[in-house]
């Protein structure tokens, strides 16, 4: 069963707009704590492009500062990346992780969550 599923990329021309979409599935939203986009182009290494916690604290890679507003919806278990001005450069594949701890009964360890969406492609081309 997929547990993190990316969707709203596609074609847009540079100087437009996309909101990426990422929804945990309820199984693994307990204990999750940071939800962060990446993005990767074939023979690169990924990239961090933004990160939320769960106090609601943000940060982005230095290329989307100004342009990318990452944000939560918690009553749709559902993180959102607002692209705005986008270019070429913002070409790729862009994927969804969710991270945390979850405490677990009878443990001496907590178990450690990191779920990975399959990735979802945004082409900004003219």
């Amino acid at each position: 069963q997929v547990k993190v599923v990316e969707s709203g990329g596609g074609l847009v021309q540079p100087g437009g707009s996309l909101r990426l979409s990422c929804t945990g599935s309820s199984e693994i939203i307990d204990g999750i704590n940071t939800v962060a986009w990446y993005r990767q182009v074939p023979g690169k290494q990924r990239e961090l492009v933004a990160r939320i916690t769960w106090g609601g604290s943000t940060m982005y890679v230095d290329s989307a500062k100004g342009r990318f507003t990452i944000s939560r919806d918690n009553a749709n278990n559902t993180v959102y990346l607002q692209m705005n001005s986008v270019n070429p450069g913002d070409t790729a594949v862009y994927y969804c992780n969710m991270k945390g701890v979850r405490s677990q009964a009878g443990g001496i360890m907590p178990v450690r969550l990191d779920y990975w969406g399959q990735g979802t492609q945004v082409t900004v081309s003219s």
